[in-house]
């Protein structure tokens, strides 16, 4: 059963205060042990694909390459990242693949230029690829006709779902990678986030009959992603073993019927860098409105988008500038400096405003959100002309910046008043 602290002075050894004191705030923290920890977790898997939409900063992707994780891209640019974090493109199993349901100009001639390994998820992106690859591997991404999500947002399966070939139109997909002579080497299969076992059974069904109907040329199969891992107190954690087994008896039974080996990738984003991550910010104002208290941050949406997108909840915790970890607690509100309403770190599912018990705390001190590391800066924006934070990785005690903070000509970069005449 998760834990959560609500008071804290230290990230990974390393005073919360001095960080605020060197870094500034808002700033995004990562614990390199807890990464290296997580990808541990899933040693049984043949490859660990790294998810990067999570948290793509090239100092995360060089952490996970040199410990052994392959990577994921879903656009041109992450792509680039991984070749600009020392990933290679030769090799087997590929270390970069490309994921998406279309190419635009730039990925597709990426992808066949630099050799770069395609996860098609439309027939469309077959027909592109192959026009200029023909003799390429290829993996297709299945959408089964249903999907599995801790949020209607993300779930990536179904009729609904953008993601994915539709199961229906398998039979013509195949035709058409036949036709440009594309080898269908792979399948991937994410639905959804969460790792419910009774669900998880039918995705493995719904895989072992779509390789049967590709056939033996299917050399690897994918989980997708979607782990899960705990935000509330009290909750579990996943058992991962036997999350494995099932896919390892899927696994089995196609190698028995093919008679060649079948890798097994799973593709973690959040299960990796979630709990790794913290975004440490100034309570600038504590307010008191009719029965509410109200601590405003200087980090807002613009900085950790996920409780206004999915009602998604964090802990947070109080650095105590006396050092008292016993403070009484009280209910409170915690949102941050936007000029927009919606601009609460503490709502639910549809923006209902709710409470969290934390302890008294005063303008000045420092407060924590926790579990920040996947989709927390990567989602970050410039609403209000506020500026992208910092990012710094904890190794071995040490903290690193890994990302400077924005400035205001980073800010206004690129932007241009033309010569109009009056």
């Amino acid at each position: 059963m998760s834990t959560f602290p609500t008071s804290r002075t230290e990230i990974a050894g390393v005073s919360v205060a001095e960080l605020a004191r060197r870094f500034d705030t808002p700033v995004f923290v990562y614990d390199a042990a807890v990464i290296a920890r997580r990808l541990t977790d899933l040693v049984a898997f043949d490859h660990v694909r790294y998810a990067q939409k999570a948290c793509s900063n090239l100092a995360i992707l060089d952490l996970l390459r040199r410990q052994g994780a392959l990577v994921d891209a879903v656009s041109a640019f992450e792509m680039r990242r991984a070749l600009a974090a020392g990933y290679q493109i030769d090799g087997c199993p590929p270390p970069i693949v490309y994921t998406a349901d279309i190419f635009d100009a730039e990925s597709l001639d990426l992808c066949v230029d630099r050799s770069i390994h395609v996860n098609c998820g439309s027939t469309d992106m077959i027909e592109q690829f192959g026009g200029r690859a023909a003799g390429r591997e290829i993996t297709l991404r299945i959408n089964p006709g249903f999907g599995h999500g801790h949020n209607r947002k993300t779930n990536t399966g179904g009729k609904q779902s953008k993601h994915g070939i539709w199961h229906e139109q398998l039979a013509d997909c195949l035709e058409l990678a036949a036709r440009h002579r594309l080898i269908v080497s792979g399948l991937h299969m994410h639905i959804g986030s969460g790792a419910d076992l009774e669900h998880l059974r039918e995705v493995c069904s719904a895989m072992e009959r779509v390789a049967m109907e590709v056939g033996d040329s299917v050399h690897s199969i994918s989980t997708g992603g979607g782990l899960p891992v705990p935000y509330r107190e009290g909750d579990d954690r996943v058992d991962l073993n036997a999350y494995y087994m099932l896919w390892d008896d899927t696994r089995k039974r196609l190698e028995s019927q093919f008679g060649h080996p079948v890798r097994l990738e799973t593709e973690p984003g959040r299960y990796l860098v979630a709990e790794s991550g913290f975004l440490i910010a100034e309570i600038r104002a504590v307010k008191r409105q009719a029965d509410n208290v109200f601590y405003l941050l200087d980090a807002g949406f613009n900085n950790l988008a996920r409780p206004i997108i999915y009602g998604a909840y964090h802990p947070m915790s109080i650095v105590p500038s006396d050092g008292d970890m016993n403070r009484p607690e009280q209910d409170v509100i915690v949102g941050g400096p936007l000029c927009e309403s919606g601009d609460i770190f503490t709502q639910e599912e549809g923006g209902y405003v709710v409470t969290r018990r934390l302890p008294e705390a005063a303008v000045g001190e420092f407060l924590v959100v926790e579990c920040a590391g996947a989709y927390g800066f990567v989602m970050g924006s410039n609403y209000n002309s506020r500026p992208l934070a910092a990012e710094v990785l904890i190794h071995d005690g040490r903290a690193h910046l890994i990302r400077a903070r924005e400035t205001f000509e980073d800010l206004i970069r690129g932007e241009v008043i033309p010569e109009c005449s009056t």
